[in-house]
């Protein structure tokens, strides 16, 4: 648990792992919470199946309308880190719209981002979503030429060889911060923290 506060509870999702249920034997946060006595919260937002980090769950339909709005509004600060394929300018913007299903037509979507650090064939970057569309960074970053690796749905063709795989994909929502100054990091996995040192390696 990454905070317990009177509205909110912040976890630290693993990878492999879904926000609410779904009617699945995949583990999911509100189960669980509900399993450890937290109560019944509400999922303020989503993280992919496959991406770790930040989530935040409110206690009250209120709290998660709340957070809710600012991330209609684009207040909500959000830093993501990624490894990605090759290796890309210093800093740029995406500015793509994606389609949505649900609404039947493409959506305004931005993203910025930094590279942290050059990798030999690969570079860890941070991102900054600034609007919130399905699977935005994954989708702008194949748009680019620069996925994620470990992604099986927006992937790089043909096949190339990781070096150290880690086996998931290489994408964690590391900070999260409200309009209202309230603010939480949550660190990389351990094995994506093993998968770097091993790349800074030279392997």
């Amino acid at each position: 648990m990454v905070a317990r506060e009177p509205d909110v509870i912040v976890l630290d999702k693993p990878a492999g792992w879904l926000v609410h249920p779904v009617g699945t034997d995949v583990p999911d946060l509100v189960t669980w919470a509900r399993a450890e006595g937290l109560g019944r919260l509400r999922p303020a937002h989503r993280l992919d199946l496959d991406t770790s980090g930040l989530v935040v769950l409110a206690r009250t339909a209120a709290a998660a309308a709340a957070v809710g709005v600012e991330l209609m509004e684009g207040t909500v600060h959000k830093r993501y880190q990624a490894l990605v394929y090759d290796v890309p300018d210093a800093e740029g913007v995406v500015e793509l719209a994606l389609a949505d299903a649900r609404r039947g037509r493409p959506l305004p979507a931005r993203t910025r981002w930094r590279c942290d650090e050059r990798l030999g064939r690969f570079a860890f970057l941070s991102l900054w979503p600034e609007t919130g569309r399905k699977h935005q960074l994954r989708r702008h970053l194949l748009a680019i030429g620069h996925p994620v690796v470990g992604d099986r749905e927006y992937a790089v063709r043909p096949f190339r060889k990781v070096p150290g795989f880690p086996g998931r994909l290489w994408l964690h929502a590391a900070e999260l911060r409200l309009a209202s100054g309230r603010g939480w990091s949550a660190p990389l996995p351990d094995v994506l923290v093993a998968h770097l040192a091993l790349l800074r390696g030279g392997v």
